[in-house]
């Protein structure tokens, strides 16, 4: 299995064990509040949506991630989404092991 599909299976499993916030309000509160751990951003967002993500997780200093097309992530967590974000330490490392 690629190590992409992986990361993939990875988010629905954080999706499954509530390790995962997804929707634009909910994801922005996350940052704010320090509870993201990493930021997957959809490649096909619209450019504001990208660049108000980009400059939350930029200023809280969260690290993000953009490559997977809204396709790929609705797929992944069963919902149609743009952003999500891990909310868990353990899911978020192993997610950036996979991207290496």
């Amino acid at each position: 299995m690629k190590n992409k599909q992986k990361a993939l299976n990875l988010l629905g499993l954080a999706m499954r064990a509530r390790a995962l916030t997804t929707g634009s309000a909910v994801v922005l509160e996350a940052i704010r509040s320090g509870k993201a751990k990493l930021v997957i951003i959809a490649s096909d967002a619209s450019q504001n949506t990208r660049k108000q993500f980009l400059n939350k997780c930029e200023y809280y200093k969260i690290p993000y991630y953009i490559h997977f097309t809204q396709c790929d992530i609705s797929r992944a967590i069963g919902k149609e989404r743009m952003v999500c974000a891990f909310t868990d330490d353990g899911f978020a490392r192993s997610f950036k092991k996979l991207q290496m």
